[in-house]
């Protein structure tokens, strides 16, 4: 769900590659710090719950759990620094586009899929290397990260911030703190973890982020438009009618 620019993609058998190693470490790096900020920060969000002080406990305490939660922010703070300088950086440089940047047809790919559910037509959207779902999380993700840094720096120095900033700053952040990592840890559990693991379409789980390969069969199936451009030669197969150009690399 990176933005990095493509890594060589080819092909063997019956997959593609379609993630490099930087976007699969990055994600594995995203996740872990993600789980750890979760139980170090839900915990102290509601410290008054039975299961807050058994993994507080388990934590060795307070402390600690408070300690590991800052160092976990700090590196989650300079690796998002790191992906969004490296995005613009490729960007500027001709080396990617902006393919996660919502566009006029994504907003008509949810009408389609509505309708297609919804069984009104029989029409399904025509999705490229990313959908409007991928994009919708991976905003969420910079904006979401984005509020919890600011925010999370004022709580770690609420002295220098106040001498800049109103003091009621501190208890605003607190709460926009606190709201931001809850809503963000139920966006993960109910959207992100149905979508790659229990959607019918790739349960038990697809481990595309992982291995960086994905099967042409889901692929077809998926990102039809992306395919296309791969394997021209099936493209009226699957689209009805010839690729497009293929545009520059993208991530």
């Amino acid at each position: 769900m990176t933005q990095h620019p493509d890594e060589h993609t080819g092909h063997r058998d019956d997959y593609v590659v379609r993630f490099g190693p930087r976007d699969r470490i990055e994600h594995l790096v995203v996740m872990l710090l993600f789980f750890g900020l979760a139980l170090t920060g839900l915990p102290q969000k509601f410290h008054d719950a039975a299961i807050s002080k058994s993994i507080v406990d388990a934590l060795g305490g307070i402390a600690q759990v408070r300690y590991l939660h800052r160092m976990a922010g700090v590196l989650f703070s300079a690796m998002t620094l790191v992906h969004l300088v490296t995005v613009l950086a490729a960007v500027i440089t001709g080396r990617s586009k902006l393919s996660m940047v919502p566009g006029a047809k994504d907003f008509r790919d949810v009408v389609t899929t509505l309708r297609y559910y919804l069984r009104i037509s029989d029409v399904r959207a025509q999705f490229d290397r990313f959908d409007y779902k991928e994009k919708f999380e991976y905003w969420g993700i910079v904006f979401g990260g984005l509020i919890m840094i600011t925010t999370g720096f004022a709580l770690l120095y609420p002295i220098e911030v106040t001498r800049f900033l109103p003091g009621q700053i501190i208890p605003a952040a607190k709460v926009a703190h606190g709201s931001e990592g809850l809503m963000a840890f139920l966006v993960v559990i109910l959207w992100h973890i149905y979508n790659v693991v229990f959607a019918p379409e790739v349960f038990p789980g697809s481990t595309t982020i992982f291995t960086g390969k994905i099967s042409r069969e889901h692929m077809r199936h998926e990102h039809p438009l992306e395919y296309a451009r791969m394997f021209p030669e099936e493209a009226d197969e699957v689209l009805g009618h010839p690729a497009e150009p293929s545009p520059k690399k993208d991530g």
